[in-house]
């Protein structure tokens, strides 16, 4: 069997040499279809990657109190949005002190400006620093850690402070003429910050680094920057796993004591879980993997019309060759399968190289759009898997005709 199989093999290659031009643009049709499927998963893997890192960081078991759940309400057959106050400091702040769930640490925070300038010694930034209030809770409960130097303390937090908390991006621009970061004064707005501690480095996300920020003590950032209606934000991480959905239900019913709801009203805040948003993400995504698998099967359809032809054609040319080998003695078996290894290997041949342009394509997307670029080894195996079924189905005509043929008929074939 595997004698037959590698002299039928040779033929192949043969055959495919001999019509080396219409094999190229057959190849080069199939590999769209697939070009199309993987580029596509690729560029989603990646986007699902980032995302769900970005927000694992934080921890299964953490949740967040903001304005909204970044849901929209169904009334009367419409979506329409619905609107909720924003989180004020003082809302936010009863809500810390009135929140005494067992295991959990409450943090307050706000970002006070994304146009922030800030300048050490002679040198400066560009005016697109991050600056954020945060209290001595906001890391742990981010999921953020440090490389250098420490996290605020209570008493930084209680005393006002002038200290603060870079992102990595310092150290490789308004720090990099310096040995070490810590203890360094910086100037914000004309006030003076002396760092205490460097983030480990988090990446873009979307093109926004999250390595270009400032953080300060909540109230000295409240000092300092001042507009109206600002929005904080509540992070609760829990200790306990097991009791993190009796912690939100606690945090539900303190929001709606602090907020004033009377029992009929519906909250008007968001809880949102960490785990939520990466199982929001995996749902999006969802949708995303079976429009991609829709157009490559459009694309493939058409690859596998185009190779069911060519090799159509090339039953019918090689007539003749095929009523030679058959007076010779060839089984119908063994002229099937010549014809149908020649269609295999096409269609390989066009899976391979639909594999390298969709994962270089994908990978170039990526880096684009600043997403973390995985292999997509679910994209590799589905093209493989669905350019074995074109061959399959594209070769299983043309080998039947060809093993069905007369062969004194086709010893007549001109």
């Amino acid at each position: 069997m595997f004698k037959l199989f590698k002299e039928n093999t040779r033929i192949a290659f043969g055959a495919i040499k001999s019509q080396l031009l219409r094999t190229v643009l057959t190849v080069l049709i199939i590999s769209i279809g697939i070009w199309a499927l993987v580029g596509i998963l690729t560029v989603v893997a990646a986007l699902e990657n980032t995302l769900t890192s970005d927000f694992a960081s934080m921890g299964a078991n953490t949740f967040n109190i903001n304005q909204y759940e970044m849901t929209t309400q169904r009334r009367g057959g419409g979506e329409v949005e619905k609107i909720n106050p924003t989180i004020r400091y003082a809302e936010a702040k009863e809500f810390k002190e009135k929140y005494n769930f067992p295991y959990t640490n409450t943090s307050v925070s706000f970002t006070a400006t994304t146009t922030a300038e800030v300048k050490y010694e002679s040198a400066k930034t560009d005016p697109e620093i991050t600056v954020m209030g945060v209290d001595n809770f906001f890391l742990p409960n981010s999921g953020l850690e440090m490389v250098k130097g420490r996290n605020f303390t209570q008493s930084d937090i209680d005393n006002n402070t002038y200290t603060c908390i870079v992102g990595s991006d310092f150290e490789k621009g308004l720090f990099r003429n310096t040995s070490n970061s810590i203890d360094k004064v910086i100037s914000i707005r004309g006030a003076k910050f002396r760092v205490i501690g460097v983030l480990k480095e988090k990446g873009s996300t979307f093109g926004n680094s999250q390595d270009l920020r400032v953080l300060i003590p909540i109230q000295v950032a409240r000092s300092l920057f001042s507009a109206p209606n600002i929005n904080y934000s509540i992070s609760v991480l829990s200790g306990q796993n097991e009791l993190l959905n009796e912690a939100i239900d606690n945090a539900m019913i303190t929001m709606r004591k602090v907020r004033k709801l009377n029992p009929v009203e519906e909250n008007n805040f968001g809880i949102i879980r960490s785990d939520d948003l990466i199982n929001r993400i995996g749902e999006i995504t969802q949708y995303l993997d079976v429009a991609a698998v829709v157009i490559g099967i459009i694309t493939i359809f058409g690859s596998s019309i185009a190779l069911m032809n060519i090799m159509i054609v090339s039953v019918t040319e090689r007539t003749r060759e095929i009523g030679i080998r058959k007076s010779l003695g060839a089984k119908k078996i063994t002229i099937a399968l010549q014809f149908f290894t020649e269609t295999l290997i096409i269609g390989q041949l066009g899976g391979l190289l639909g594999i390298f342009l969709g994962i270089f394509s994908g990978f170039l997307i990526a880096m684009a759009l600043d997403f973390s670029f995985v292999i997509p080894w679910g994209a590799m195996l589905s093209a493989v898997i669905t350019t074995l079924i074109v061959a399959i189905f594209s070769g299983l005509y043309p080998a039947i005709k060809a093993a069905i043929l007369d062969p004194i008929e086709a010893l007549r074939y001109e």
